[in-house]
């Protein structure tokens, strides 16, 4: 008989994030991304016997980055260890990575989301080097069709790699909070955040455990998710599985498993390893990595403000709306912005709805980031003045926001040239009303009898009568008297 006993999701995230070096961990290669195959490698990178690592030093620098932006603590002395297991892009037999002893230990993601508070455990950050990349290619029907290369240009390139406790509860949750820790990581300066080029992965240990039990289910991993989409949907699947097999009393293997977004499903790759199956020792070409008081001090100094301290700040003094302020603070370029617009307008509410609206969905349709908007902030704020002092309607400003938009040219500009100032002088509107009010008889009937849904349609014709440049606010009060008083006068 099957179970229905409720069970209790239980999520951890791995992420591994490529740090902004020039150079690999352990030689100077290079490490820019889509060069030919195999042009950025080296007796270091490609494991060659007597091939010594040298670490570089801006790599632990910006791993302290990392640790403290996340409120973890910098550990005087780390050390590097040897993570032996054989795969085809893996040349040494073994990966350099932090074990034992990480760079960084117990902090914690703090941030405000829609439902609450919510505080995040950081386990650990550490250091490691990256693997190479496998290339399959060949329809697999023969052997003769298929064919696997290695390109070991992504050996050796900088890692951190960020574990949480198993804190996360929904997979709503847990996309949240990759998408908060990649906004921290942008922040500080140690990743770029592009997913699509596999410089930010992240792995997601999922298990289940009947409600009200403090004790961890056994944990399956899903493994190189590179979207917010794709881990919630491959945690959601995940869930629905485990669940499924407790509940008929079949027994959850601990497993990695891979996200498959054709099929929409998780994908057995193989049992999951245990620690004592990689065989740590500390490696023996690198001493440990000492660092001091004064240089942590150095780089926490240097840290700029953090999203969630920003999105707080511009809600503080700007009054901005908690899910405007998020968008904003995103970005460190879109909150300059932003606050640039605000200065040009005056109007701290008008521009946060410009830039998370407008400005936000002409770079989504031309690709391009705000540092390459085409209208300034100062331009911007001009116009949204001209909106303020009732010159130019909001209806009207989106055209010349469209006019402005790569041209160059100045809102007051296009408003002359193009007659968009907006009307607001009385009687020439008065007129133009009563005209509406003659014509529409059956919406006035509906309005008079009781339907004021019926006034925003009548509103939308004088509207249009004068090409969108009525005042708004004035056409709904000669509207009311007009209505009120059986004519347009």
């Amino acid at each position: 008989m099957a179970s229905t006993t409720a069970f209790e999701p239980v999520i951890g995230l791995e992420i591994h994030a490529q740090l902004r070096t020039e150079t690999k961990i352990f030689c100077g290669c290079g490490t820019r991304f889509g060069a030919p195959p195999n042009t950025h490698v080296c007796p270091v990178c490609l494991g060659f016997p007597g091939a010594l690592p040298v670490l570089n030093r801006r790599v632990v620098e910006l791993a302290m980055r990392a640790g403290l932006a996340l409120g973890c603590t910098i550990q005087p002395r780390s050390i590097f260890a040897r993570k032996n297991y054989f795969y085809p892009d893996l040349p040494k037999g073994y990966q350099i990575s932090q074990y034992e002893h990480p760079i960084a230990t117990d902090g914690v993601l703090n941030y405000e989301a829609d439902d609450g508070p919510h505080a995040v455990r950081i386990l650990r950050v550490h250091l490691e080097e990256d693997a190479g990349k496998s290339l399959h290619v060949g329809s697999g029907d023969s052997d003769g069709d298929r064919h696997s290369y290695l390109d070991f240009n992504r050996s050796g390139v900088p890692l951190v790699e960020i574990v949480t406790h198993p804190d996360l509860r929904s997979p709503a949750e847990a996309s949240d909070c990759f998408a908060r820790l990649r906004a921290i990581l942008l922040a500080v300066g140690v990743n770029d955040g592009n997913m699509e080029e596999g410089s930010l992965r992240c792995d997601a240990n999922v298990s289940i455990r009947p409600e009200g039990q403090s004790e961890l289910g056994v944990k399956v991993e899903v493994k190189n998710l590179n979207s917010f989409r794709f881990l919630q949907r491959a945690i959601e699947y995940e869930l629905v599985r485990q669940t499924a097999r407790c509940r008929a009393g079949e027994r959850i293997v601990q497993e990695s498993r891979q996200w498959d977004e054709a099929v929409g499903r998780t994908v057995s790759m193989r049992s999951k390893e245990e620690a004592h199956d990689y065989r740590y020792f500390p490696e023996p070409d690198l001493p440990p990595v000492d660092v001091s008081d004064e240089w942590i001090a150095e780089v926490r100094d240097s840290l700029p403000e953090l999203p969630e301290a920003r999105k707080q700040r511009l809600i503080r003094d700007y009054g901005l709306p908690p899910a405007d302020a998020g968008q904003i603070a995103d970005s460190p370029s879109l909150t300059h912005f932003f606050e640039a617009t605000a200065a040009a307008s005056g109007n701290a509410r008008a521009a946060g709805n410009w830039v998370t609206g407008e400005v936000t969905r002409r770079l989504k349709l031309d690709g391009g980031s705000i540092d390459g908007a085409g209208v300034t902030p100062g331009a911007l704020g001009r116009l949204l003045a001209m909106v303020d002092a009732g010159r130019l309607s909001g209806s009207a400003a989106k055209d010349v926001f469209e006019s402005m938009y790569g041209s160059g040219r100045e809102a007051e500009d296009i408003v002359q040239a193009e007659g968009l100032s907006q009307i607001g002088d009385e009687a020439a509107l008065r007129e133009i009303v009563a005209v509406v009010i003659g014509e529409q008889t059956d919406a006035v009937a509906r309005y008079r009898a009781g339907n004021e849904g019926t006034l925003g349609f009548l509103v939308g014709q004088v509207m249009r009568a004068t090409r969108g440049r009525a005042n708004p606010k004035l056409v709904n009060d000669l509207l009311r008297r007009g209505l009120a008083d059986g004519g347009g006068e």
